[in-house]
């Protein structure tokens, strides 16, 4: 039996452009993208990154917004140790890679973690040249003046961005990335993250990195603070934590109530309450 589903020359495909992505910081590399056990836009690309890398000594952990308990978590979870029998984990600091669904955890990353993002639409132009072959173009120019345009927009209109996730990033000071829809409160932690970051898109067929240490800034005006969600000093009503990513909940009369995004962080903050 085949280890990790996919046959030894799609995984070795899959690493040769993993690879040449992390060779080059934020530039999108095409890949033979197969069909997977899931629907294309579930999870496939980045499905794909984590069968490719991973091996009998690693620990898994699968994060769907934030959350180990949702149903795509757990069904992408329990079908990789299905195919690799490796060992899976809640917690983020045990893990040596983590699949994700649109958050970064909120603990650091250290080194020799790699987090693998699952990523719906890999081109940030695409927001603004749908051309697929003129993006290209503009890419190999760096000519990202459509995306400035975009931006300019929006702040003399509004103030300021309203892009509230999928934040244009810039790279190692040289390609503009989409760093998959995650909040914008995330973005900063793209920066120098001591992790390897890699970006699967199984439906668009790419693959793109963000190596160890690498400078990552959100694009922003010079005269203009990056601001991230604001929860005006709400805190968490299940750890009493205020620092971190909240979820708003409504119960059965309308009441909001507020709560840590991500599980395990949460977790962490009630078991060091109990000590």
């Amino acid at each position: 039996m085949r280890y990790a589903f996919l046959d030894e020359e799609a995984k070795k495909e899959i690493r040769r452009a993993t690879l040449k992505a992390i060779a080059i910081p934020g530039y999108i590399v095409s890949f033979a993208s197969r069909e997977m056990p899931v629907a294309r836009g579930w999870g496939t690309g980045g499905l794909q990154v984590t069968l490719s890398i991973i091996n009998e000594e690693d620990t898994l952990k699968v994060i769907d917004q934030g959350c180990d308990g949702s149903v795509n978590a757990v069904n992408i979870r329990n079908f990789i140790k299905s195919v690799t029998n490796v060992e899976t984990t809640t917690s983020t600091k045990e893990a040596t890679i983590i699949q994700t669904r649109h958050r970064i955890p909120e603990i650091e990353l250290e080194e020799k973690q790699t987090l693998v993002f699952q990523v719906p639409m890999p081109d940030i132009l695409e927001t603004v040249e749908p051309n697929t072959a003129k993006a290209k173009i503009m890419h190999a120019n760096a000519d990202y003046s459509k995306l400035w345009v975009l931006l300019y927009e929006d702040t003399s209109q509004f103030g300021d961005s309203r892009i509230s996730n999928r934040y244009p990033v810039m790279v190692h000071d040289r390609f503009a990335m989409d760093p998959s829809p995650i909040p914008k409160y995330d973005t900063p932690r793209l920066n120098n993250s001591k992790a390897l970051q890699l970006f699967g898109a199984g439906r668009e067929k790419k693959i793109y990195a963000i190596p160890p240490f690498t400078k990552v800034v959100p694009l922003k005006f010079e005269d203009k603070e990056f601001k991230v969600e604001n929860f005006d000093n709400r805190v968490c009503e299940r750890c009493g934590s205020n620092n971190s990513f909240l979820d708003e909940v409504y119960d059965d009369e309308g009441i909001v109530h507020y709560y840590c995004n991500d599980t395990d962080f949460c977790d962490n903050n009630l078991a060091k309450k109990e000590i």
